[in-house]
């Protein structure tokens, strides 16, 4: 490749090979703009972020694994190995950070303009295995007694380990004997979910189509379930029947304030209430001196049936008389 590269460039008439390379003919370097900055000690590369990382400028995630043009220079030496500084702009906001290198723990430290998203945890919790560290490597070294209880440590460890790694061995090559039927049994398992997911996303929809609501339906819980059942209203009453008494209790209601006191009782209103209904229905308009509720105020004793009704076709005076009222209608 580098040979082909170098036959692909042009030499001009004028080109002296005593000179030396073409680009130093040319005054120019091999990584032209990237080395823009090389005179202060400065090269441009592509960085890629090796950790999750909140921008300090804009508040936003930077996930790991996005790459930047980022202005590489050395700071520094740890033992023989180089430290470096990474420089670069924030590709949602004009706010740049600063990363660098540190050998010493194998990782980047964030110098200015961002703060790194903390995922890290203790590998020996989960009963990782992890290098030893200094500290007991150089007490391995020099302490033969320390050296041989820590092998020790490490021998009862591994025999401990032994009949877990067994069972998972196990386990793994009864599922994964036969490729295909493994294979298959994922895939139907698979195929089970997403058409479960289809059906409930057709649900949602219809749902959503018959409330005329653009929101995004979260998945039941055993506790909406709980609310629902107690929030749901059990009543033996039909619509007619509702819509009848409330029309009732609006016609029982005194028109103006009573004087005498109780007067009758609420199961007589309702009497009154549903034979207006009655007579309505039928067709009949009825007519009284006074409303009911006037009546039963000024301490008049006649009952329900003591009306005058008149029929609106015939055009009849019809007169009930009831056997406890002495008054003339």
């Amino acid at each position: 490749m580098g040979e082909r590269k170098g036959q692909n460039h042009y030499y001009p008439p004028d080109y002296d090979p005593k000179v030396g390379s073409l680009n130093k003919w040319q005054g120019t370097h091999a990584l032209r703009e990237r080395a823009r900055k090389i005179h202060l000690g400065i090269i441009i590369i592509r960085f890629e972020m090796p950790y999750n990382i909140w921008c300090d400028g804009c508040k936003n995630h930077i996930g790991m694994g996005v790459r930047y043009n980022a202005e590489k220079t050395k700071v520094g030496m740890y033992y023989s190995t180089p430290i470096y500084q990474f420089r670069m702009k924030c590709h949602l906001c004009d706010n740049h950070f600063e990363i660098k290198t540190d050998p010493a723990n194998l990782d980047y430290v964030i110098v200015t303009g961002a703060r790194r998203q903390e995922n890290r945890w203790d590998p020996t919790q989960n009963e990782q295995i992890v290098p030893e560290t200094k500290e007991v490597q150089k007490k391995l070294f020099d302490d033969p007694m320390y050296k041989l209880e820590h092998g020790a440590k490490d021998t009862k460890a591994a025999e401990d380990a032994k009949p877990v790694l067994g069972q998972l061995y196990q386990r793994n090559s009864g599922v994964w004997r036969d490729d295909f039927e493994a294979n298959s049994r994922l895939r139907a398992e698979f195929r089970a979910s997403k058409k479960q997911i289809k059906q409930q996303d057709e649900k949602d929809k219809a749902l959503l189509a018959k409330s005329s609501l653009d929101i995004s339906l979260l998945p039941e819980s055993e506790s909406d379930r709980k609310m629902a059942s107690l929030m749901r209203l059990h009543s033996a009453k039909s619509i007619a029947e509702r819509d009848r008494e409330k029309r009732s209790t609006i016609l029982t209601r005194p028109a103006l304030p009573s004087t005498s006191g109780a007067g009758e009782s609420s199961s007589q209103k309702v009497k009154i209430a549903s034979a207006k209904l009655e007579l309505k229905s039928l067709g009949i308009v009825k007519k009284t001196a006074a409303s009911p509720a006037l009546l039963l105020a000024s301490g008049s004793k006649r009952k329900v049936e003591d009306t005058i009704v008149v029929e609106k076709k015939p055009k009849l005076l019809l007169c009930n008389y009831g056997s406890g009222s002495s008054d003339s209608d």
